[in-house]
């Protein structure tokens, strides 16, 4: 067991790796269309898409990481106030519903993916671009969310420390 969790954990570095490859690309992609713009280029359209592409590939990629993390915005004031028995139940609560929601949204991406698939769905903007290596992103990265999440209800980490304001 204790393999496969660090094979889990393994995983979701890469993809927080290649989700930060990605803010690297969008960077260079942006800066190289305004220098292009500049100069009197008229820039790729691949350039513009690629971009666009990154930016979702960039957030549903490195989301299980800040969940595993815990990075994502939550306010701690409310908690930092509750004694440290109730601030538990809570934070377990509040991951167990997390959970449900990833499930809910990895379910849902999982009938838009098929149906991208099934129907042959092309984003036609620049080029013909397959849909569904879009939209696989959905449930993939809602799944190991809520894997993410589910560890918080049953782990010995909680999402939240218990402490309001910035502790790093």
């Amino acid at each position: 067991m204790a393999r496969a969790a660090w094979l889990w954990d393994r995983f979701v570095d890469l993809m927080a790796l290649v989700a930060a490859a990605m803010l690297i690309w969008l960077m260079v992609s942006v800066v190289t269309s305004v220098v292009m713009r500049n100069i009197g280029i008229q820039p790729f359209a691949w350039l513009f898409t690629s971009s666009e592409y990154a930016i979702l590939y960039m957030t549903m990629l490195g989301a299980p990481w800040l969940v595993r993390e815990r990075g994502h915005v939550h306010i701690e004031l409310v908690t930092a106030a509750l004694p440290d028995g109730v601030r538990r139940i809570v934070s377990r609560a509040v991951a167990l519903a997390c959970v449900v929601v990833c499930v809910i949204l990895a379910w849902q991406g999982w009938e838009l993916f098929a149906k991208n698939w099934t129907r042959n769905d092309y984003d036609v903007r620049a080029y013909y671009f397959p849909k569904w290596i879009l939209t696989i992103t959905f449930p993939v990265a809602f799944a190991m969310m809520a894997v993410e999440f589910a560890r918080f209800v049953g782990g010995a980490k909680l999402i939240h420390s218990g402490q309001a304001g910035i502790h790093e």
